[in-house]
């Protein structure tokens, strides 16, 4: 972002707690500016957000109250916001704005809200004449606009929208069901992106409100992510790849390939093999036992042996800190879907396709997958181990090998012949 200046005039013209007309910006920021940025009686060096306060106000972004105050924990208004996210300069706009049509926005914000759709975080269209302006921004919404924004910044960030329509998102709304349809693909990217993140019970918050510290936390993420291509994301790249395929194989597990033609006899069709995994997604599968009908619905590959994010943006979902595995061999998840013929047993689930990688015997018993209620074989168990329900959905855990000496062939055969059969390397 270009530093910028507040005029003497500019600065006397704004409303006490900092969201009116910043006309007359540019250059360098004041020393004044910078001071007052840095003497908030209630932000003190230890606050979580003090850094991004202090940057933010001194672009201009913000301005203090005039008892000293900054007011991080207040909420931020949708008017607010939009003046907010007018400002940033860097920001290209559209080539043609939608229609604004708004008739509740404060004589104050008009422009800014203007400002704001031009530049493509708001989308008119999406309302019904009403911006209710003087709500409170909630997350879910906040997450709308700042994924809107990139989508004008790069077209492939609008292309992310549109993959991760099916994917499966790492957070707690999404396993109970309660994350709407509406706001999915929005979430999925805010966190793909590293913009938002779950919060310490796990969830996304879709309808908690958004404090002014938040808000100068995310401008500068946003300021961050907007510099970056999104294929250099890979959270981003698994949740496209799962929305698109239904696993994140090839970005964390790439050295897993297609099974070499001479390891088939002479007599298989060859062009029935597949490295894609959603010719397999949601197909009946060949069982090895008929007690129930098998679909897969998505498969996550966690590496345990890097570190942060490179391991999957997935490993907080359904790993612990704690755990380990042995010979190289990374966790393998599957989300499972039964039709069970007559009644079933869980240790005849584990009979159905008897693959290491694949395996509906049991699923995770980490604390993060609990803390998360993603679905656990367990829900649909009676005390003696026999299924209460004929059609469970639940997630499955499993190796993925590597080691030579194991059995590193995944293979998933959908009862119209498609064969997804990949190797180690």
């Amino acid at each position: 972002m270009r530093k910028q200046i507040i005029s003497s005039v500019t600065a006397l013209a704004l409303f006490v707690g900092g969201f009116g007309s910043f006309a007359g910006m540019g250059g360098t920021i004041t020393v004044e500016a910078a001071q007052a940025a840095s003497s908030f009686k209630d932000v003190p060096a230890s606050h979580w957000a003090s850094s991004a306060i202090h940057s933010a106000v001194e672009k201009g972004y913000f301005k203090g109250y005039a008892d000293g105050t900054f007011k991080p924990g207040s909420p931020v208004t949708k008017a607010e916001m939009a003046s907010i996210l007018a400002r940033l300069n860097d920001q290209p706009e559209l080539p043609t704005a939608e229609p604004n049509h708004f008739t509740d926005v404060p004589e104050w914000a008009k422009n800014g809200v203007a400002t704001a759709i031009a530049k493509g975080f708001i989308h008119p269209s999406s309302y019904k004449d009403k911006l209710d302006a003087q709500a409170a921004l909630e997350r879910g919404e906040m997450a709308e606009w700042l994924t809107q924004g990139l989508s004008v910044v790069d077209s492939d960030y609008g292309q992310a929208l549109s993959d991760v329509t099916n994917t499966v998102i790492p957070a707690k709304e999404y396993f109970t069901g309660k994350l709407a349809d509406s706001q999915k693909n929005a979430v999925a990217v805010a966190l793909g992106t590293g913009l938002m993140s779950v919060a310490n019970d796990k969830t996304f918050g879709v309808n908690r409100t958004t404090t002014r510290a938040e808000v100068a936390v995310l401008l500068s993420r946003y300021a961050s992510v907007a510099k970056t291509k999104p294929a250099d994301l890979q959270g981003l790249n698994e949740l496209r790849q799962v929305g698109l395929t239904g696993t994140n194989l090839s970005v964390i597990a790439p050295r897993y390939q297609k099974t070499s033609k001479n390891k088939f006899l002479d007599s298989y069709d060859y062009s029935k093999v597949t490295t894609d995994f959603s010719q397999v997604r949601n197909k009946d599968l060949v069982t090895i036992t008929n007690y129930a009908d098998v679909k897969l619905r998505n498969w996550i590959i966690v590496n345990p042996y890097t570190t942060e994010s490179k391991r999957s943006i997935f490993y907080p979902v359904f790993v612990d800190e704690k755990d380990s595995l042995l010979r190289g061999s990374y966790y393998s998840f599957a989300e499972v879907d039964l039709n069970i013929k007559d009644s079933m047993t869980q240790l005849q689930a584990g009979s159905l396709l008897q693959s290491p990688s694949i395996n509906p015997l049991k699923s995770p018993n980490s604390n993060s997958f609990l803390e998360y209620s993603v679905p656990h074989i367990n829900d649909f168990l009676s005390n003696k181990g026999v299924f209460k329900v004929k059609n469970p959905t639940y997630w499955s855990t499993g190796l993925l090998h590597f080691d030579k000496s194991l059995t590193t062939q995944v293979k998933v055969i959908a009862k119209d012949g498609t064969d997804f059969n990949m190797t180690a390397n």
